[in-house]
C-alpha cells in the first residue's frame, strides 16, 4: 500500500509539473489585466521545439531553454495583438493556440513517436529523500521538481505582494488609468509580463517531452493549457495556491492512471475523463464554497480590458 501511495504521489508530482509552469506564468500576465488564450498552443511549440533541439545538440538544458524562447516570442506575437494594438483578447489567445497547435504538428511531424534519449537526470536530497509516501515523491525526483514547486511559486509571491514593483504590477491590472498617473508604464509592464507568461508556457510545454512523457506526438499537450486558465481561476490568481492546485491536480490525473493499471472496476473511459471532470469542478468550487471570499479571489478588475491612455 506504501509502495502504492508513494507512486501515485510521485505521478502527481510530475504531472502536476506541467500545469503550474503554465498556471504561473498566466497568473503573472492576468494580474496585469491580460487573459491569454494562447497557453495551449505555446506548450505545443514548447514541447516540440524541446524534442527538436535535444535531438540536435543532445543536452535538455539547451532544448529547456529554446522552449522558453519559443514561448516568449509566441508571447510577444499575442502581446503585440491584444496590448499594442489594443485586438480582442480573446480573438488574439485563440488564434495564438490554432497557431501554435498547426506549427507544432508541421514541425513535429518527423519527431512524432521518436522517444528523447536525453531527458533530465533525477536528485536525491539526503534526509529528506527518505521521510515515508512523500520523501521519494518530492525529494528523490526530477532535477526541475523544486525549482517548479518551491523556488518559482515563493519568488513570484514575494515580488507579487511584498515588493513595490508587485504593488505597481497589480495595480496595473486593477486600475491602469491610475496607475497611468501615478507614472507606472502600464502597456510596457503589460506587454513584458505576457511575454514572460508565454515563455513560461513554452517551459511548461519542454516539460513536458523532455521530463513528464519524453517522446513528442500530435495532441500531446491534450487541454492542459485550457487546464491551466481553470486552475488560475480556482487559486484566485494567487501564485501558492496554483502550485498546490496543480499538484491538487497531478493527483486526479495519477488516480486515473492507477485505476487503468489496477484494473479497477471502473470504465476506462471515465477514469480518462477524471481530469476534466476535475477541471469543471475547479471552476464551480470558487462560486459555491468561497463565496465569502469572493472579494480576496476576485479577478483584476481590468482583466481583459484594454486601455486607451487618451480616454481615461
Amino acid at each position: 500500500m506504501i509502495m502504492l501511495l508513494t507512486g501515485m504521489l510521485a505521478t502527481a508530482v510530475l504531472a502536476g509539473g506541467v500545469l503550474a509552469l503554465a498556471a504561473l506564468g498566466e497568473v503573472l500576465a492576468e494580474r496585469v489585466g491580460v487573459t491569454n488564450l494562447g497557453v495551449e498552443g505555446l506548450m505545443a511549440l514548447g514541447a516540440v521545439t524541446a524534442v527538436m533541439t535535444v535531438s540536435s545538440v543532445h543536452s535538455p538544458w539547451v532544448g529547456l531553454l529554446m522552449a522558453i524562447m519559443v514561448g516568449a516570442v509566441g508571447g510577444m506575437v499575442f502581446a503585440f495583438g491584444a496590448v499594442v494594438m489594443r485586438a480582442n483578447q480573446v480573438l488574439c489567445g485563440l488564434a495564438t493556440t490554432f497557431m501554435g497547435l498547426g506549427l507544432s504538428t508541421a514541425l513535429g511531424h518527423s519527431y512524432a513517436g521518436q522517444p528523447v534519449e536525453t531527458t533530465f537526470g533525477h536528485v536525491t536530497i539526503p534526509l529528506l529523500s527518505s521521510i515515508p509516501i512523500i520523501g521519494p515523491a518530492l525529494f528523490g525526483q526530477n532535477i526541475l521538481i523544486i525549482p517548479i514547486y518551491v523556488l518559482l511559486p515563493l519568488a513570484v509571491h514575494f515580488i507579487m505582494f511584498r515588493t513595490r514593483h508587485g504593488l505597481n504590477m497589480r495595480a496595473v491590472g486593477e486600475n491602469p488609468a491610475a496607475a497611468d498617473a501615478a507614472g507606472i508604464p502600464v502597456m510596457a509592464m503589460r506587454f513584458w509580463y505576457v511575454t514572460l507568461g508565454g515563455a513560461m508556457a513554452g517551459m511548461a510545454g519542454g516539460y513536458l517531452t523532455l521530463t513528464y512523457v519524453p517522446v513528442w506526438s500530435e495532441g500531446m499537450v491534450a487541454g492542459r493549457g485550457w487546464i491551466a486558465l481553470a486552475l488560475v481561476i480556482f487559486a484566485g490568481y494567487r501564485p501558492i495556491i496554483v502550485t498546490l492546485s496543480a499538484l491538487l491536480f497531478g493527483l486526479v490525473t495519477a488516480l486515473s492512471f492507477v485505476g487503468q493499471a489496477h484494473n479497477w472496476p471502473i470504465d476506462p473511459a471515465f477514469l480518462n475523463m477524471l481530469p476534466y471532470v476535475g477541471t469543471m469542478a475547479f471552476i464551480i468550487v470558487p462560486v459555491v464554497v468561497w463565496h465569502r471570499m469572493r472579494r480576496v479571489m476576485a479577478a483584476p478588475a481590468a482583466l481583459a480590458q484594454p486601455y486607451y491612455r487618451d480616454v481615461r
